[in-house]
């Protein structure tokens, strides 16, 4: 897929705060991060967790399930950075936040 597809209003995800959301039928973790959203796939490579159920630090998420944490920015384990979330691409368009899968 190569277009944007609608995930959520910008205003509805506050900063510090993540987002579960399914666009095009995946689910996707969406982040703010003093106001710049990012995207990661949803799920977390360990055992399955909801990455946008997780705990946000800064750039950070940590797994509700098993405390993996990631860098929301790159998409890298904090612990290993070989170990990799997918990451989307996302554009702000008339106060709501788009994501490009794939």
């Amino acid at each position: 897929m190569s277009d944007y597809a609608l995930a959520l209003a910008a205003a509805d995800l506050p900063p510090g705060q993540a987002a579960e959301v399914t666009v095009a039928g995946q689910v996707v973790a969406v982040f703010n991060v003093g106001g710049t959203f990012h995207a990661l796939a949803g799920r977390c490579p360990h055992r399955g967790g909801p990455l946008g159920q997780g705990f946000v630090e800064g750039p950070r998420v940590s797994c509700p399930w098993h405390n993996w944490t990631f860098d929301v920015t790159t998409g890298a384990n904090v612990a290993s950075a070989e170990l990799r979330v997918p990451r989307h691409q996302v554009k702000i368009e008339d106060g709501h936040v788009h994501v490009k899968l794939g």
